[in-house]
């Protein structure tokens, strides 16, 4: 039998615990305007290129928040990203390391990565 599992990854399920604030910060950093509506009063699929994320208040609690990355973000620009994140009051719990990547928090804990592609 021919395997019928696609080798691609289709979203990120991220908990989190106000879904119209983390929306608007999501939103905030990448750029988006907040349309789009919430689902089933808990959903709020983030349009993205590429790999999906969606914003989920119903899975959330402080233990599942994500402890290390589960993804990161692209950038082209490691130096600008990592201003941009600064100028926006961002948690920052790294610098820039190996000139490749830094991590930040949202404000529910998740920790997340900006990576040079």
């Amino acid at each position: 039998m021919e395997n019928p599992i696609l080798k691609q990854i289709g979203t990120v399920f991220i908990p989190v615990s106000n879904i119209q604030k983390a929306r608007d910060w999501y939103c905030d950093i990448l750029g988006l305007k907040t349309e789009g509506e919430v689902q089933f009063g808990h959903l709020y699929v983030i349009p993205m290129e590429g790999t999906g994320i969606v914003l989920d208040s119903k899975i959330y609690s402080e233990d599942r928040t994500f402890k290390t990355p589960a993804f990161h973000f692209n950038t082209k620009d490691i130096e600008k990203a990592f201003h941009f994140i600064s100028n926006k009051g961002v948690n920052l719990i790294s610098e820039i390391e190996h000139n490749h990547y830094f991590n930040f928090k949202d404000p529910d804990g998740n920790i997340l990565m900006v990576c040079k592609c």
